[in-house]
């Protein structure tokens, strides 16, 4: 069923706005998975923050026109299906190899990234699905933050645990004699 010229204007408008505000986008092909499995797949995008819409490739091409993902352009070949990661860079790279992980799902097949205004091949969704979320990032920087002042801790406290080993080391020398 075709859309008419406020449905496709409305879905494109939706898709502009989604792309402005995501951090990334993986173009994946979904030829020949049934209908179960996409509900699945959108059932695990929704859970993990990512948008997912099957799109057009002229109305997706207008759509991101303007945004950072303009430089998947050429990429838009095929019955495609766009997941915009919405809270962090790597999310919508997860769920995708998480759901082509499971058997009978490897007819997904990924055609592009992109993250920021960069294209990547498709042979890089490991890499982004392995960026770590804002959580862990947050967490990865305040260890290292830390560190130093944990080293400096042990080591104020090592110089009189050394002294007291010292002194004792000196009792025991002199009660054996």
């Amino acid at each position: 069923m075709s859309l008419n010229l406020a449905e496709k204007q409305s879905v494109v408008a939706e898709v502009a706005k989604v792309a402005a505000s995501a951090h990334a986008v993986v173009a994946s092909e979904y030829r020949g998975l049934s209908v179960t499995r996409l509900t699945a797949l959108r059932v695990m995008a929704r859970k993990n923050g990512v948008y997912l819409r099957v799109v057009k490739n002229t109305l997706a091409r207008r759509a991101l026109q303007g945004t950072d993902f303009e430089c998947l352009q050429d990429s838009l070949v095929g019955p495609l299906i766009l997941a915009f990661s919405q809270e962090d860079p790597g999310s919508a790279a997860r769920v995708l190899k998480d759901f082509i992980k499971e058997p009978g799902n490897d007819k997904l097949i990924v055609k592009a990234l992109a993250i920021g205004s960069r294209v990547l091949p498709a042979t890089e969704l490991d890499r982004l699905a392995n960026m770590p979320t804002k959580e862990q990032a947050i967490s990865l920087l305040l260890a290292c933050l830390r560190a130093p002042l944990d080293k400096l801790a042990r080591t104020l406290n090592e110089v009189p645990g050394k002294l007291v080993r010292t002194l004792e080391a000196i009792r025991r020398q002199q009660a054996a004699a």
